[in-house]
């Protein structure tokens, strides 16, 4: 008799080991019946906070709270079988300490079920990003453009087009990874910059708005099936749902109007 091995979830250092070899791919994905998809095509899955955003009309990612993206994390783990599941940590529950880092990051693996974290922040982030791995949680690093710190950034702008700047990213990223994070992701960052970085750092670099140079690349799900009606402009969209969903909901609504709307077609004895 013979028996079919069980599939096996990529692992943070198998995405580590892709450095420098076939591009890493990954999409950010909040449900069960996406991520079921994504989960065919992608080595890591993202769970971001901007969810907040894309799901819950929210204008930035600092407002999401801690349990809601253990909620969506869940569901994006029950969705799939063999991709890794990164999930963001949200603004205000890693800052503070690494002790109270760890404390939230273990409840998300814990209760997700994921197989990361992700946290925003460079060099000033080295030392939780440190007592995080040394305690067995695998990180994502994230710097450039990082979305919960937009207030002091004064909105969505790509980082480093003044190249006296440089060597404070390059810093940063070489912090996160001597720190042990197993992969960085650069976002909003001008495309040399972002090149030179891939270059200098021994994990990956996975890019958003970044260079095609970066070890991988990851979009917003939303942004590139044409569901946002304002994506970023780096984004390059490979399908038009906002169009084919309105068109779908305006068909359904003049067959309720008209009272074409398909019912039951089975005959029914009515019992005497």
């Amino acid at each position: 008799m013979s028996t079919q091995a069980p599939i096996r979830r990529i692992t943070a250092p198998q995405i580590t080991a892709r450095k420098g070899g076939e591009p890493v791919v990954s999409l950010t994905s909040y449900h069960a019946h996406t991520a079921a998809i994504v989960d065919r095509y992608a080595d890591f899955i993202l769970v971001g906070d901007s969810l907040g955003m894309v799901m819950h009309g929210m204008e930035s990612t600092v407002p999401v709270p801690l349990d809601l993206m253990i909620m969506h994390g869940r569901a994006v783990v029950r969705g799939t079988k063999q991709a890794l599941i990164v999930v963001d940590m949200p603004f205000g529950t890693y800052e503070e300490s690494p002790q109270i880092a760890f404390r939230n990051a273990a409840r998300i693996m814990k209760e997700t079920n994921c197989g990361a974290v992700k946290l925003e922040g460079g060099a000033r982030m080295a030392d939780t990003i440190h007592f995080l791995v040394e305690r067995g949680i695998p990180v994502m690093g994230h710097i450039g453009l990082t979305p919960q710190s937009t207030n002091t950034l004064g909105g969505f702008k790509t980082q480093g087009r003044d190249e006296d700047t440089w060597p404070i990213y390059q810093a940063d990223a070489k912090a996160v990874a001597e720190a042990g994070a197993f992969s960085i992701v650069l976002e909003g960052m001008v495309e040399p910059l972002a090149a030179q970085i891939s270059k200098e750092i021994k994990i990956p670099t996975i890019g958003i708005g970044a260079s095609a140079e970066c070890d991988g690349q990851i979009l917003v799900l939303e942004d590139m099936l044409g569901l946002n009606p304002n994506p970023p402009k780096f984004v390059k969209q490979y399908g038009n749902l906002l169009q084919g969903i309105e068109d779908a909901v305006e068909g359904y609504a003049k067959d309720v109007k008209s009272r074409a709307f398909p019912t039951n077609d089975q005959t029914y004895q009515i019992k005497k």
